[in-house]
C-alpha cells in the first residue's frame, strides 16, 4: 500500500500550495516542483489533474496502481493487473472511454429530462390558464347571479309594494261600502224604533177613532 506521504510535497520553505496532482507520479506539486511536469520530455507525457485530497480513490487498493480501467461487466474501475487478474475475460474499456460514453448517456438523458420539464411546463401553464379562465367564469357567474337576485328583490319589493296599495285600496273601498250601508241600517233601526214607540203610545189611547186614524195611515 502507499504511503498517503508520497500523495502530497511541500515547498522548501512551506509556502507554496500544490496545485496539481500526477496521476502517474501520484504526487501532488505546488508550482515550483510541478515545473519539471512541463520541461522534462518524459514527464510531459504524464497526465495532471488539478490538486486534489481523494487521489487515494484513484488507487488500486490491491496492486497500488492508477485505477484506469473500467469492468463493464462488475460496474467497477480497476487497474491493469486487475485486468489480467480477476477481471480477465470481462467486459472493459478505458476509463476514459467509459467516461465518454457513459457522459453521453448523461446528455441523452439530460435531453430527455429538459424535455420533460419542458413538456410539465407547458402543462402548468396551461393548466394554469385554465384555473384562471374557471375563476373568471365563476366570478362572471356570481356577478350576473347577483344582478339577478338583486332585480328578483327589487321586482319582488315593487310587486309587493302594488299588492299593499291594492288590499289597501280594497280595504277602503269595503270600509267605505260597509259604513254607508251600516249607517243606512242604523236610521232605518232608529226609524223602527220611533214607528215601534208610537204604536206602543197609540195602543194606550182611549180615542177610537184617533186610533183608527193613525192606523189607516201605517
Amino acid at each position: 500500500m502507499l504511503d498517503l506521504e508520497m500523495w502530497s510535497v511541500i515547498s522548501a520553505h512551506g509556502e507554496n500550495t500544490n496545485v496539481k496532482s500526477c496521476l502517474m507520479c501520484l504526487a501532488s506539486y505546488c508550482d515550483t516542483h510541478l515545473q519539471p511536469h512541463y520541461e522534462v520530455a518524459p514527464l510531459k507525457k504524464h497526465k495532471l489533474v488539478k490538486a486534489s485530497t481523494q487521489l487515494q480513490e484513484k488507487i488500486c487498493s490491491h496492486h497500488d496502481k492508477l485505477l484506469e480501467v473500467h469492468c463493464r461487466t462488475d460496474q467497477q474501475c480497476i487497474c491493469c493487473f486487475c485486468m489480467m487478474d480477476e477481471h480477465k475475460g470481462h467486459d472493459t474499456v478505458s476509463a476514459a472511454a467509459e467516461r465518454t460514453e457513459t457522459q453521453k448517456q448523461f446528455g441523452e438523458k439530460h435531453q430527455e429530462s429538459q424535455k420533460k420539464i419542458q413538456n410539465r411546463e407547458k402543462e402548468i401553464q396551461k393548466l394554469r390558464r385554465a384555473v384562471d379562465s374557471l375563476k373568471r367564469s365563476a366570478l362572471a357567474a356570481v356577478e350576473d347571479s347577483e344582478r339577478s337576485f338583486t332585480e328578483l328583490i327589487r321586482s319582488t319589493e315593487r310587486r309587493r309594494s302594488e299588492v299593499k296599495e291594492l288590499i289597501r285600496a280594497q280595504e277602503k273601498a269595503e270600509v267605505s261600502r260597509a259604513e254607508g250601508l251600516l249607517e243606512q241600517l242604523e236610521q232605518e233601526v232608529a226609524e223602527l224604533r220611533r214607528r215601534d214607540a208610537e204604536l206602543e203610545q197609540l195602543s194606550h189611547t182611549e180615542d177610537h177613532i184617533h186610533f183608527l186614524q193613525v192606523t189607516s195611515l201605517t
